[in-house]
C-alpha cells in the first residue's frame, strides 16, 4: 500500500520538485558566465579586431581603424578618442572627456558626448541618438545618417550641424552661442535653436 502511495500524485510531487531544485542549482553557474563580457582597456591604437567592451581610461588617447566592438565604447575624463571606420553595436559613452571623434563608422545605440571638451561625429549611422550636452569645445555633426534624434543642450563651445538624415527630431536648446547650420533632412521636428537648420 505504501509502495502504491508513492506511484501516485505524492511521488509527481516529489519528483517536480527535485527537478525544480536541480534547475535551480545550475541556474547560478550560468548567469555569471553570460555576464562577463570582456572589456578591452585602449591605450594607443587597435586595428581591424574585435572585442566585447572597449573603454579609454582617464587621460589616455585611443585610435581604432575598423575595429568592432561588440558592446559599448567608453571614453573617460580627459580621454581622447578617434574612431574611423568601426562598427559599434552599443553605445559610444564620452563623459568629461577632452575629444571624442567617430568618423565614416555605424553605431547601433547611441552616440552620447555629455560634459566634455571637443566632438565630432562625422559620415556615421547612428542607430539611436546623437546627443550632445553641456560641452565646453567646438562640436560637430555633419553628413550623418541618425535612426533618434539629434540634441544639443546647453554647450559652450559652438555647435555647428550640417547636411543630416535625422528620423527622430532635431532638438537645441540653451546653447551658447547658437548652433550653426543647415541642410539638414528631419523627418520629426526642428526645435528652438535648430528650427532653422
Amino acid at each position: 500500500m505504501v509502495g502504491a502511495e508513492m506511484n501516485g500524485p505524492r511521488m509527481r510531487t516529489v519528483g517536480l520538485a527535485i527537478a525544480g531544485a536541480s534547475v535551480l542549482a545550475v541556474v547560478p553557474m550560468l548567469v555569471p558566465a553570460a555576464a562577463q563580457a570582456e572589456e578591452r582597456v585602449c591605450r594607443g591604437a587597435l586595428g581591424a579586431i574585435t572585442v566585447d567592451n572597449l573603454r579609454v581610461p582617464q587621460g589616455a588617447s585611443c585610435s581604432l581603424q575598423g575595429t568592432r566592438v561588440q558592446g559599448t565604447v567608453k571614453v573617460e575624463r580627459n580621454a581622447t578618442l578617434y574612431a574611423s571606420g568601426v562598427r559599434v553595436i552599443g553605445n559610444v559613452q564620452a563623459e568629461n572627456a577632452r575629444r571624442a571623434t567617430v568618423v565614416g563608422s555605424r553605431v547601433g545605440g547611441s552616440v552620447q558626448v555629455v560634459q566634455g571638451g571637443a566632438a565630432t561625429v562625422r559620415t556615421t549611422a547612428v542607430t539611436g541618438d546623437l546627443l550632445y550636452d553641456e560641452n565646453r569645445a567646438a562640436l560637430r555633426a555633419v553628413r550623418n545618417t541618425v535612426g533618434g534624434n539629434i540634441q544639443a543642450f546647453q554647450n559652450t563651445g559652438g555647435v555647428a550641424i550640417r547636411v543630416n538624415r535625422v528620423d527622430g527630431n532635431l532638438q537645441c536648446k540653451a546653447n551658447v552661442p547658437a548652433p550653426i547650420g543647415g541642410g539638414n533632412i528631419v523627418q520629426g521636428n526642428k526645435e528652438d535653436q535648430c528650427a532653422r537648420l
